[in-house]
């Protein structure tokens, strides 16, 4: 059964075309820069604050400047306060100084970091694990002489997607390992090697902060099932059954890491589009989808996610990418260069071929709007005053958090995501919004 979704709620975007894709990240438009601020997760590692310690000790840095630029990178900012507390040791003293090895180790490979992205390979390990994943998800689907592409991408992708939501959640601040309570006291979960138990990618999905809008929760919904559905038994090729969704999936991933980190880690530069030696017709088509028919536990699967799915959800491109292939006669020499063409939206060829996108706008509310729903939801003490004090002590009118903009009227309006967030609030801290429970007489 498909779990509820209570992340980001995005844009609603038809697409009415139905023919599939491969997958391969194309060359979209660049997503419209993004300002990121200092966050929560800016902050230093353990073992980072180690070698602070032994270069401190060292005494060639005197400079607590010169020692924050080792440890500052585009990815993460670090104020120069937080080598002074150490130095004063007014925090981390319970951390002991690397060794003079450790040390010199450290320096000789300084800067250690990805040549393509300039990441850090230690500090930023899992945005270039997420990276590699889906490339080569990506590497295998498009490979030559694989029979079972689809499943070697989901079970790939799936990956990718994992590191991406733990890259993020590390750099809100966002502890994204599994707890349990002992004796009142909150006690991490460990692997049966002793490792720490990080979520899992439905986990992160699910959780009230995850930057992942709905139609893209809902692309890996299914495939997580379809994971579920290839590990447990075998099935015959669906790559053609779900490649609509394996394109939704790369594109998705691509916007997502450039939204959220960055347009210096998009890969459509490294994965520009997948070429191909045949063409179908339709007899061709229906032969092979004849031939290829899904097993029936696929089938009822697929069946039944979709069900549960608003015709809104379905159509979504974030849910399964579709769209038409036509052989393209060109009139002049330079256009017969262009394999792939955009027909502008509301032309009279995208109404002739039915591949109109229709971008709607998220949905706004006013503060007396969120007010009303958060205490519809059984919050009875959350007030506007509530309110006011909860978006200014998070700075959630900041544009770079997604929360809200200024609409007509240059009123500020609020999207879902910020209503997602005060209910967080609401039930971290039931005793300030909820009514107490009337006392029976006695």
């Amino acid at each position: 059964m498909k779990v509820p979704f209570v992340g980001r709620v995005p844009l609603a975007v038809p697409v009415l075309a139905t023919a599939a894709a491969p997958p391969a990240v194309p060359a979209t438009e660049p997503a419209p820069a993004k300002v990121l601020v200092r966050r929560r997760g800016n902050k230093l590692e353990r073992w980072e604050i180690a070698l602070i310690k032994a270069m401190m000790a060292d005494g060639r840095w005197p400079n607590d400047q010169d020692i924050l630029a080792y440890f500052t990178r585009p990815t993460r900012s670090v104020n120069h306060r937080a080598i002074a507390e150490i130095r004063k040791n007014s925090k981390h003293a319970g951390v002991k100084p690397s060794t003079a090895d450790e040390l010199e180790t450290f320096l000789a490979a300084w800067p250690e970091v990805d040549v393509e992205t300039g990441l850090s390979l230690q500090g930023d390990e899992l945005l270039i694990k997420a990276r590699e994943a889906m490339i080569s998800a990506v590497h295998t689907f498009n490979g030559a002489g694989l029979t079972f592409r689809a499943e070697l991408f989901i079970v790939t992708a799936v990956i990718a997607w994992t590191y991406l939501l733990h890259a993020w959640f590390k750099r809100e601040g966002i502890d994204y390992r599994h707890t349990r309570m002992e004796k009142g006291e909150k006690v991490v979960i460990k692997t049966p090697n002793g490792a720490d138990k990080y979520w899992e990618l439905a986990q992160c999905l699910k959780h009230a902060r995850s930057p992942v809008e709905r139609g893209t929760a809902d692309n890996l919904f299914f495939l997580l099932d379809l994971r579920h559905e290839i590990e447990h038994r075998s099935t015959n090729r669906v790559d053609d059954a779900v490649s609509a969704k394996l394109q939704a999936c790369c594109i998705n991933f691509n916007n997502e890491i450039k939204s959220q980190f960055g347009a210096q880690y998009a890969l459509e530069r490294r994965l520009p589009i997948a070429l191909q030696f045949v063409t179908f017709s339709p007899d061709q088509r229906a032969l092979l989808k004849k031939a290829g028919g899904l097993p029936r536990h696929v089938e009822t699967m697929m069946e039944g996610f979709e069900q549960m799915l608003t015709p809104e959800q379905q159509e979504d491109p974030r849910f399964a990418y579709r769209v038409f292939m036509i052989h393209k006669t060109a009139n002049r020499a330079p256009g017969a260069d262009l394999a792939v063409e955009l027909v502008p939206a509301g032309s009279e060829v995208a109404d002739k071929i039915n591949m109109a996108l229709k971008e709607v706008e998220k949905r706004k509310y006013l503060p007396a709007e969120v007010v009303a729903k958060v205490r519809a939801e059984g919050w009875t003490q959350f007030t506007m005053d509530s309110h006011t004090r909860l978006w200014k002590r998070l700075a959630a009118k900041d544009p770079a958090k997604g929360y809200g903009a200024i609409a007509v009227g240059k009123q500020w309006c609020w999207y879902e995501p910020w209503i997602n967030r005060v209910l967080e609030e609401c039930n971290e801290h039931p005793e300030r919004y909820r009514a107490p429970a009337p006392v029976a007489p006695a």
